[in-house]
């Protein structure tokens, strides 16, 4: 099997895709900006800002999983949080290419994370990837980051970026707040009208960046989503019933969000519809299709 190096290895997906790449026979190398407790082998530094990459994380490797990223809802959106969501995506891209076309490589693939973001609200609209971007703050992100990652085309670098979804896991991602009242007997939803969620299991985002690695024919953006996004108030639903809880579904004014979060708040009051057509024509078969399925696993894991 190939050797691949992994960017934002330490966050919520690169985290389980190291796990499944090894448990299918991939040798597994990571960057990031510093080594943290005890010195793991296959670990290597880069320095962002200063677009310094140890040229050692690319030997032998054939592949690289581009991950880093400032977390878009880890914090308020201040001027200088949105210049660090955006900065940490395009200069960590940029360092890649520049180091690709310096320090000589085995590289021929790389698979890079991206959002649904990328559309802005569309609402019920079903979203293929050749509709356009939005004018959000979240689709200039995203369509300036893809672009960077193309850029590996001139270093005949095939490129995959994988438009990620609502990530389902127990320990990170979305479901741990939306489900946070719900013991307490209320779950609560915004009351927005069309408001879909094109939510995804952990897994199958894993196995989708693994499909990409292995499949020569993928090559630009793909909706990583399952085949069924649901709305709001059903996603809540399903979320009571998967925990077996008697809860309370609760509508919340979307203005009250607004006020709370401010520009914040388009991360979970834009709607997205997307359609998994592309990515189920390059062969990808779901782990986990629906959504009661999904939570059913992800529960029965918690």
């Amino acid at each position: 099997m190939s050797k691949v190096l992994i960017t934002g290895a330490d966050g919520l997906i690169g985290s389980r895709l190291q796990q499944l790449l090894k448990k299918a026979g991939y040798t597994v190398h990571t960057i990031g900006r510093a080594k943290t407790g005890r010195a793991k082998p296959d670990h290597y530094i880069w320095d962002i800002a200063a677009q310094t990459m140890d040229p050692a994380s690319l030997k032998g490797v054939t592949a690289i999983i581009h991950l880093a990223g400032a977390g878009v809802a880890d914090q308020r959106w201040t001027a200088a949080r949105k210049k660090e969501i955006y900065d940490s995506r395009i200069d960590s891209t940029r360092l890649i290419y520049k180091t690709l076309a310096t320090v000589p490589n085995q590289v021929k693939t790389i698979v890079s994370a991206a959002a649904v973001g990328y559309y802005g609200d569309r609402g019920a609209d079903v979203i293929s990837e050749t509709e356009p971007p939005g004018d959000s703050f979240l689709a200039k992100v995203v369509l300036d980051w893809e672009g960077e990652v193309a850029q590996m085309e001139k270093l005949s670098v095939r490129h995959v970026c994988c438009r990620i979804g609502v990530v389902l896991a127990r320990h990170g991602g979305a479901l741990p707040e939306l489900d946070r009242t719900v013991p307490a007997g209320i779950a609560p939803y915004f009351a927005k009208q069309d408001l879909y969620y094109p939510w995804v299991h952990i897994d199958d985002v894993c196995g989708i960046m693994i499909h990409a690695l292995e499949q020569e024919t993928m090559h630009g953006s793909y909706n990583t989503t399952a085949p069924e996004p649901v709305q709001i108030k059903a996603l809540m639903r399903a979320i009571i019933t998967a925990r077996r809880a008697h809860a309370v579904l609760v509508p919340v004014p979307p203005l009250a969000l607004k006020v709370m979060l401010g520009e914040m708040s388009e991360v979970v009051l834009q709607s997205q519809r997307c359609s998994d057509a592309k990515l189920l024509a390059s062969g990808y078969q779901f782990k986990y299709p629906d959504l009661a399925g999904a939570l059913k696993d992800i529960y029965k894991k918690g």
